[in-house]
């Protein structure tokens, strides 16, 4: 019941679609902040 509504209905798939966009959006935030936390440990070595 609950994923034929997540799957057929208008605000089901806008559900889905917030929900995969806030997972993308962590994902890219953590591999962005790790990147830039090593680039400063690098240059804190130098």
């Amino acid at each position: 019941m609950a994923w034929n509504m997540l799957l057929t209905t208008d605000y089901g798939l806008l559900s889905l679609i917030v929900i995969l966009f806030i997972l993308v959006m962590a994902g890219y935030f953590s591999w962005y902040f790790k990147k830039k936390m090593d680039e400063d440990q690098k240059a804190a070595k130098k």
